[in-house]
């Protein structure tokens, strides 16, 4: 199995020759108010036009854009996603871009449920629960290929589902992460919470602990960042170095664009 981020959130997996991707994103557009720079990297994934399935955390435009996996994906390839959000108008913010995306591509969508199997070409996956910042239907997913397995957990809180998750699976490679932890005010979410919006780098390290994680490869963070609107955690990379000492796990940053392998 061979890995690699693609920016942000994004993921791709490479096993017998065939390749799935995870909340892969190539449109910034939608995220240009908080990103820090235009020139973050949101590297293409490698095997356009021919990938073999795509998994969706949830809908937020951060983590799924529609016409990048009709740009990847070969014809009838499945993506995996949520149910859609429901609510008035604010309650469909967050998710409404990606949704009209989806209108307009061709695309072999499946709703899948929470704890579901599918199996696509090497690749076996499983839905499990995730907990979202916003409200919004989240899964963590789970991939197997190879006699590996990771685990990619969008932009999950801190949550009671770890333990079941462990005793499901027992055991990762690896566990993909978020770390940056925001403290968000926005104007459909009002009033604000001052409460962080995804895991701290010390709950990711519980986390990786609970599930038995080998390692753990941050996501979800140094890309955006808007004072007053979306503030990320102080040092998350050194905090999640720190705290996966404590449980003698792995804790490696990886380069957007950049393989890495599972042996």
């Amino acid at each position: 199995m061979r890995l690699r981020r693609l920016g942000w959130a994004g993921v791709e997996i490479e096993c017998d020759g065939e390749t799935l991707v995870i909340d892969y994103v190539q449109d910034k557009s939608p995220m240009a108010p908080l990103l820090r720079s235009s020139e973050v990297p949101f590297p293409a994934a490698s095997n356009r036009g021919n990938a073999t399935a795509a998994l969706l955390t949830h809908l937020h435009a951060d983590h799924a854009d529609p016409d990048a996996l009709a740009d990847i994906l070969r014809e009838g390839a499945p993506v995996f996603r949520p149910e859609p959000a429901t609510g008035d108008k604010d309650d469909l913010k967050m998710t409404s871009i990606a949704e009209s995306k989806f209108t307009r591509n061709k695309l072999a969508v499946e709703i899948v449920g929470i704890w579901e199997e599918r199996q696509v070409g090497p690749f076996q996956m499983f839905s499990a629960p995730a907990v979202d910042g916003f409200g919004d239907p989240q899964y963590s997913w789970i991939v197997e290929c190879g006699g590996r397995r990771i685990i990619h957990a969008g932009d999950t809180l801190f949550h009671g589902f770890w333990w079941r998750i462990a005793h499901r699976f027992r055991h990762f490679n690896v566990a993909f992460l978020p770390i940056n932890a925001p403290i968000c005010d926005l104007p459909h979410l009002q009033p604000p919470s001052p409460l962080e919006a995804t895991l701290t780098p010390e709950e990711a390290a519980i986390a990786a602990h609970i599930i038995h994680a080998e390692a753990v490869v941050p996501i979800h963070y140094a890309s955006l960042n808007k004072a007053g609107a979306y503030v990320e955690t102080p040092h998350p990379v050194e905090r999640l170095q720190s705290k996966s000492r404590e449980f003698q796990i792995r804790a490696t940053t990886q380069e957007p664009g950049t393989w890495f392998e599972l042996d």
